[in-house]
């Protein structure tokens, strides 16, 4: 199933998701533009130097990069053991828990996160308002990768992607309108057409989505694991479910669910 719509009628142009789906196309662009593909995506080393690393944030001060070892290129880490020299510069580790955020590792996960982001974010955002949502997807974004650094301290394998803050935001859009419906293009054998579902259905469908991904290994440079990267996208979602009401005025709730 392809989601295409929801059935809220939005109150407001949602400008803060408009801006958040335009720079994670221009991020992935101009990534891409350093000797990547747009269908690709990024290089290794784009990535590696603009993701998040657990281990640089658990172990502040050491700092990863691309390397060679015995079982061929890997993300090697300072403070390793059997690991020598000084990794190029990069950016401030700080930095990279945002640009994470807005760098995707090729065309179709790129795809897979506007298209969620511009069907859920844009009913949240109406239900938060701009400054709310903004604070709401940034914070859920590092939610998740705090999630993934308590759970994998120790871990050289870069986050990145919108599918930590995009989870705080599926989290939020069920507790907001638990009735919506999503209209979605139905593809399956001697069957072409549209069909709407729960939304709960394809928030379902996006967790299966990422896994998919994960276990493809499209989701992080050199075929990463994402098993602990899976772990905090839940993170993700259970801080849109647990902090929703914070930033959702309870007005603005019945209004939007009353349409």
């Amino acid at each position: 199933m392809i989601p295409l719509k929801d059935n809220i009628r939005l109150a407001h142009v949602p400008i803060i998701t408009i801006a958040l789906v335009l720079a994670n196309i221009v991020a992935y662009l101009l990534a891409s533009s350093h000797g990547g593909s747009i269908i690709s995506g990024p290089t290794n080393e784009t990535l590696v130097h603009s993701g998040a690393i657990p281990y640089e944030f658990a172990h502040l001060g050491q700092h990863c990069d691309l390397g060679l070892s015995g079982f061929g290129q890997r993300v090697l880490c300072t403070g390793q053991a059997g690991v020598a020299g000084t990794p190029g510069p990069q950016p401030p580790t700080w930095e990279t828990a945002f640009t994470a955020m807005f760098l995707q590792t090729n065309v179709l996960v790129l795809a897979i996160a506007v298209l969620f982001l511009t069907i859920f974010a844009t009913t949240v955002e109406n239900a938060m308002g701009r400054a709310r949502f903004a604070c709401f997807y940034l914070l859920g974004g590092l939610t998740a990768l705090a999630v993934q650094i308590a759970l994998a301290p120790n871990s050289s394998d870069p986050t990145l992607g919108a599918a930590g803050a995009i989870a705080a935001v599926l989290g939020a859009y069920i507790v907001l309108y638990p009735r919506a419906r999503i209209l979605t293009v139905a593809i399956v054998p001697f069957f072409l057409g549209p069909v709407e579902v729960p939304a709960w259905a394809m928030v379902v469908l996006w967790f299966a989505i990422e896994a998919a991904l994960g276990a493809l290994g499209l989701t992080a440079p050199l075929g990463a694991s994402s098993a602990i990267t899976y772990y905090a996208q839940i993170g993700g979602v259970s801080f849109g479910l647990l902090v929703v009401r914070a930033f959702a005025p309870r007005r603005s709730v019945e209004l939007a669910a009353g349409h």
